[in-house]
């Protein structure tokens, strides 16, 4: 029995978006309990030349949305990188979430061969045939920033843990 495209793709996201979101709530509550300053937790990194937390945040949710609607033939929504808080974090996770939720498993399925382009007119443009586009690009970028947030929580001592990570499953 193969797995479809849908399958493949928006439960992976909605599992995993759903996880960083939790991590986030208990990275709120270590920032108040032991009276760090929220951007602290959000402006970390784990090497100076790396991405701090909440753009590895704003990432995977562009990863998660810019998947999806390309998989599914539509326009990837524009999100502006305004973040700040955590709340700002969660409604960002949210409004992914609540996107990709409108997309119909019938308008991703069948997209295995659809030309899916990544940075068109750039000299980083690429050209995927949906299913490598899936599973040889998208999901490793997309884990790639929801586990480097993971870390980042984990290092500055929020206690998550692989549970966390994984989510409800």
């Amino acid at each position: 029995m193969s797995i479809s495209m849908y399958a493949a793709s928006v439960p992976v996201f909605q599992q995993a978006l759903q996880a960083l979101s939790g991590s986030l709530t208990k990275a709120a509550a270590h920032a108040e309990a032991k009276k760090i300053a929220p951007e602290v937790l959000l402006q970390s990194r784990l090497y100076p030349d790396m991405f701090h937390m909440l753009r590895q945040v704003q990432i995977a949710c562009d990863f998660a949305k810019g998947t999806c609607a390309r998989l599914a033939g539509v326009d990837v929504p524009a999100y502006e990188d305004t973040e700040v808080t955590f709340d700002d974090a969660q409604a960002r996770i949210a409004k992914t979430l609540a996107f990709i939720a409108t997309l119909p498993a019938a308008s991703i399925n069948g997209s295995e061969e659809r030309q899916i382009v990544t940075q068109p007119g750039t000299a980083r443009e690429r050209t995927f045939a949906g299913q490598a586009y899936l599973l040889t690009y998208a999901l490793q970028h997309f884990f790639f920033h929801t586990t480097t947030a993971y870390a980042i929580l984990r290092h500055n001592g929020v206690e998550v843990g692989k549970k966390d990570f994984v989510g409800a499953n």
